[in-house]
């Protein structure tokens, strides 16, 4: 909406019950109530964001980067309904949302791939024929959903007896979330990084990819801290992971923006891992360190505008860039959600810090959607002033009301082998599962007293107020019973 009012476009907002009164809303030029909590009777109606844009007159519609974001079908409604959908064609998210069409997509780019099956395994075939495919892969695998994403529907399978339950499991897993049990295997790549590129593609075939960014930092498949660039990226392994994303870009027709994603080995190979076709959570890393505003460029493009970047710029990165996803999640008891009232919000501020944040105080964080409240972005003119500016950062911010992962970001940033960049997609799940419960963050003794003492005046004084409020009450309970008893005397 920031990119709107900067080129002098009004915006629309379409918000939940739960989310009326979001900032997203009150910054917009009109807001439009979907009147359901539940996402698939709000903001997964295809139905009521088509009503929305008509009822306002608006034109365009930019999908974000969840819910609909990668729908094909939302595509190809506003296409139908003579409204800009904002991102690549519905018949490219179609394909590249299919894993298996876009591996081969990739294939015939000449963009390497991890070996696995070519098309997808569809549950006719036996526990025998599964076997030999997941032999001819070699083990270690994973069983991957077709329709997959963020984790659901995959497993990892070490050997041949671990088979039958991964696929069972996987199959029921994405049916549930996608509505699709089809599976393909793919060989697991070990000790592997998770590196991406970012991709900006006119309707004139012109295609530029930017400076990669490092997503290994994940818990259960999940992404929670990137940075741009990756610390273990030469500039030989970015140009050639560039021109793989630009070509099979170009090899698909892609518009709009769009993330190539691979995975690094140790011996510095990369393979296609998929693309996602869409806007991602960690597009301001780039933003930071190319100077380009992506959201203003994904307008212009659906507008018909052609691409002025140079690839040369977009490739050299200014300084480093780091992004923490702040969730409302207790992380000393299993990253379980944390919905309630925030009571309290102070920001990080400063030199060379962003924060990108969806709520502020008085915001009841929902037990329906995703628990992220923010993401906080360091920059730095080097990776070590970047890591630095975020430890600062971190001990600024404040959330009060809920549970944040702030202690596991702090205690991530100390961790020796992150700082000297020595991490793989495995390593956060490897140092949590070893930690033996310790505090994530443990207080100096001289903090901690004060911490303590601090709690102690709070509630002295909160119950102080208790009182105080008990009395005026009672008084004023008095003074309106009197008032009654003359009022019942003069008639």
């Amino acid at each position: 909406m920031r990119a709107c009012r900067e080129m002098r476009l009004s915006t629309v907002a379409v918000y939940s019950p739960s989310d009326r009164l979001s900032p997203h809303v009150q910054y917009a030029d009109e807001a439009v109530p979907l009147g359901a909590d539940q996402p698939t009777e709000s903001y997964l109606r295809i139905d009521k964001m088509i009503e929305a844009a008509h009822r306002t007159k608006a034109d365009t519609i930019h999908p974000g980067y969840g819910f609909l974001a990668e729908n094909a079908n939302f595509a190809k409604a506003c296409q139908d309904s003579g409204i800009l959908f904002v991102g690549p064609t519905a018949d490219v998210i179609a394909l590249m949302g299919e894993k298996t069409a876009s591996r081969q997509a990739a294939k015939k780019a000449g963009v390497p791939i991890v070996p696995g099956t070519e098309k997808p395994l569809s549950d006719q075939l036996t526990g025998l024929e599964l076997s030999e495919l997941a032999s001819a892969v070699g083990y270690p695998l994973f069983v991957k959903a077709v329709a997959g994403g963020g984790g659901k529907g995959m497993r990892l399978v070490h050997k041949p007896e671990e088979l039958t339950s991964a696929v069972q499991s996987a199959r029921s897993e994405a049916k549930s979330a996608f509505g699709n049990s089809e599976i393909y295997f793919e060989r697991f790549v070990a000790n592997a990084r998770h590196i991406e590129v970012q991709v900006l593609a006119d309707e004139y075939g012109r295609v530029v990819p930017f400076v990669e960014r490092e997503c290994s930092l994940q818990r259960r498949h999940q992404k929670v801290i990137e940075e741009t660039p990756s610390p273990v990226v030469d500039v030989k392994t970015r140009q050639a992971l560039a021109e793989s994303a630009a070509a099979l870009a170009r090899g698909v027709g892609y518009t709009n923006a769009g993330t190539v994603e691979f995975l690094l080995d140790s011996a510095g190979k990369f393979y296609f891992l998929e693309m996602n076709t869409r806007l991602q959570v960690e597009h301001p890393v780039t933003e930071i360190v190319t100077g380009v505003d992506l959201v203003q460029w994904q307008l212009k493009i659906a507008r018909g505008e052609e691409l002025i970047l140079d690839d040369i710029d977009t490739l050299v990165p200014r300084g480093h860039a780091i992004e923490c996803r702040i969730y409302a999640e207790d992380p000393e008891v299993g990253f379980i959600p944390s919905p309630g009232l925030l009571t309290n919000l102070k920001v990080s501020a400063g030199p060379g810090v962003r924060d990108d944040s969806g709520v502020e105080i008085g915001y009841e964080v929902p037990v329906h959607y995703d628990s992220m409240l923010s993401k906080l972005v360091a920059w730095g003119s080097n990776r070590k002033q970047a890591i630095d500016r975020m430890a600062r950062a971190l001990t600024e911010y404040e959330v009060g009301g809920v549970k944040t992962t702030i202690p596991l970001f702090r205690w991530i940033l100390c961790h020796p082998d992150f700082v000297e960049g020595k991490f793989d997609t495995n390593f956060l799940d490897r140092i949590l599962a070893t930690r033996d419960s310790e505090a994530f963050f443990n207080l100096s003794k001289e903090a901690e007293e004060v911490a303590i003492l601090t709690a102690a005046i709070h509630t002295v004084l909160c119950r102080e107020q208790k009182a105080s409020n008990s009395a005026d009450m009672d008084k004023a309970s008095s003074a309106w019973k009197r008032a009654a008893r003359l009022a019942g005397l003069r008639v």
